[in-house]
């Protein structure tokens, strides 16, 4: 079995196994490869599905796969606004 690659993750700062392939087929899956370690891509998974989840995003719709991607390079990068997921009322909703 192969090492797995590390990298330094422009994102955590340390040093983490990178991704096994691009995300995307595109220039930003590449960066998102070369810059960013597997944990922190398992952690922006789990903040965009929060994200959709909160704001009904649907990624069939252009505009929302803009905020999706437009949270994705703040998440990631810290470039760029970040949607904020009010989690003040965690727990407080009931389905009855």
């Amino acid at each position: 079995m192969a090492d797995t690659e590390t990298i330094s993750c422009v994102r955590c700062r340390q040093s983490q196994p990178a991704l096994a392939k691009p995300p995307f087929p595109n220039p930003l899956g590449e960066r998102i490869k070369t810059e960013v370690c597997e944990p922190c891509w398992q952690l922006w998974l789990a903040h965009q599905n929060k994200l959709m989840n909160h704001y009904g995003l649907n990624t069939m719709e252009p505009e929302h796969r803009k905020i999706i991607l437009e949270n994705l390079k703040g998440f990631l990068f810290n470039e760029g606004p970040m949607a904020q997921i009010d989690t003040s009322l965690q727990g407080t909703i009931s389905h009855g």
